[in-house]
C-alpha cells in the first residue's frame, strides 16, 4: 500500500463534491487522501469506519452478503459516488487489478457540505460590499471550516452569524486589542499577521505572532473580564470582527460543553485528562488528584505541544477560566468540556456529604 497525492480535478468528478466550486475543491484536495492496493484475493486492507470512501482507478469485486456480486470500474458510474453509502460489505471488497481508494474523514465532509449548501462561497467581486463574508477569500476556507470552532457551529446558527461578521481594514503598528482593557470584539485575521505582547512587571514579552486564520480576543469575552495582552498589526491587513454579544450567543454557547461533577469523574475514569487552568499556587491548594496544571494565561502558547488524542476536562474555582480554556481548545480541535461552577461544585457535593 502506498499514499498518493490528490488534485482537485479528480475530486470535480465525483458526487456530491462536484458541486462545489473549485476554489474550493482546491483547498479540499489537502483532506483528502488517496490510498494505492495491489490485487488479492483477500479482503482489503482498509479501516472503513468514519470515512467516505470512493474507488478512483481499477477494478474492485464486491460479493455481497445475501449473495451476487459486482464488479466496480474506478471512475466511472456508480464509483463516482461513496462507496460505503451503497450498501456494500466492506469486509467482501476484494482488489481485483491494482486499484487506488481516495477518502475523507467522513465528519470533516459532511461539514463542508452543509457550509456550502447554507451559505455558499462566491467569487470575490470589486463590487461587492466589504462586508460580505463571502467576497472574503481567506478565513472560510476548507481547513478552517473543518477545525476548532466553525467545526462545531450548528448548521441554524451560519447565517445568522456571517451575517454579523464585520471586516475591518487595518494598519501595520495598529494596536487592535489592548492588555487589561474591557473585551468588546471577537476577531479573526483574513489577512495579514499580527504580534501578541504582555506587559510582565513592567516588562514587555512578545508571547506569540498570530496570523491570517488565527482568531483571537476570546479570553475575555468567555471569561468576562480585561484583556490579557496585547495584540498590534505587525502587517496592514484585514480582520473580522464579532461583537461581544454576538459572539456569546452564536459561537460561545454552542460551542461550549458543560458536565456536572459525576459525568467529570465518568470521563476521566474513561481515560480523559482533568486541565486545572488556575495559577500554580491555586492549583497545588487544592488541585484534583492527576490533573494537568497550565493557567489560562499560558494554555495558548502550550497547545502545540498537548496530545491531540486525549479529552480535557478543564476546570477552576468557579467555571469562569475554564470557559475559556475549553473554548480555546475546542477552536482548536481538541476535544474539550469543562466542569460546571468549577470547584466549588465538588467542594459544595463534599459539605452536603458531611
Amino acid at each position: 500500500m502506498s499514499t498518493l497525492p490528490v488534485l482537485p480535478e479528480t475530486l470535480a468528478r465525483l458526487s456530491p463534491l462536484s458541486g462545489l466550486g473549485q476554489d474550493f475543491l482546491r483547498q479540499l484536495a489537502s483532506l483528502a487522501r488517496v490510498e494505492s492496493f495491489a490485487p488479492s484475493p483477500h479482503p482489503l486492507n482498509f479501516a472503513w469506519q468514519n470515512k467516505t470512501v470512493y474507488l478512483l482507478k481499477g477494478e474492485l469485486k464486491l460479493d455481497y452478503p445475501a449473495g451476487g456480486m459486482k464488479v466496480l470500474v474506478g471512475g466511472w458510474d456508480e464509483a463516482l459516488s461513496p462507496l460505503n453509502r451503497s450498501g456494500m460489505d466492506p469486509l467482501r471488497a476484494r482488489a481485483i487489478t491494482d486499484v487506488e481508494i481516495l477518502w475523507f474523514d467522513a465528519n470533516v465532509l459532511d461539514i463542508l457540505v452543509t457550509w456550502h449548501q447554507v451559505a455558499p462561497l462566491k467569487p470575490v467581486q470589486p463590487d461587492v460590499d466589504a462586508t460580505d463574508w463571502r467576497a472574503l477569500p481567506g478565513i472560510f476556507d476548507a481547513r478552517q471550516l473543518t477545525l476548532g470552532a466553525f467545526a462545531s457551529l450548528p448548521a441554524a446558527n451560519i447565517d445568522s452569524l456571517l451575517a454579523c461578521f464585520k471586516r475591518q481594514l487595518v494598519k501595520r503598528g495598529e494596536v487592535i486589542v489592548r492588555q487589561s482593557e474591557p473585551g468588546d470584539y471577537y476577531y479573526v485575521i483574513e489577512r495579514g499577521r499580527a504580534q501578541v505582547t504582555r506587559e510582565v512587571t513592567g516588562a514587555r514579552v512578545e508571547l506569540a505572532e498570530i496570523d491570517a486564520g488565527d482568531a483571537f480576543g476570546e479570553e475575555a469575552l468567555i471569561a468576562e473580564t480585561v484583556r490579557n495582552a496585547t495584540v498590534t498589526m505587525a502587517t496592514d491587513g484585514v480582520l473580522l470582527r464579532l461583537s461581544s454579544a454576538d459572539f456569546v450567543r452564536l459561537l460561545r454557547e454552542p460551542l461550549l460543553q458543560r458536565i456536572d461533577a459525576d459525568e467529570a469523574r465518568r470521563r476521566v475514569a474513561a481515560g480523559a485528562v482533568w486541565l486545572d487552568v488556575r495559577f500554580p499556587a491555586e492549583y497545588q491548594h487544592d488541585g484534583l488528584p492527576g490533573a494537568l496544571n497550565i493557567p489560562l494565561n499560558e494554555l495558548r502558547d502550550t497547545l502545540p505541544s498537548l496530545p491531540a488524542d486525549r479529552e480535557y476536562v478543564a476546570y477552576c474555582q468557579t467555571g469562569r477560566r475554564s470557559s475559556a480554556a475549553a473554548f480555546l481548545l475546542s477552536q482548536r480541535g481538541f476535544s474539550a468540556s469543562l466542569l460546571a461552577d468549577g470547584l466549588n461544585s465538588i467542594h459544595t457535593e463534599k459539605m452536603i456529604s458531611e
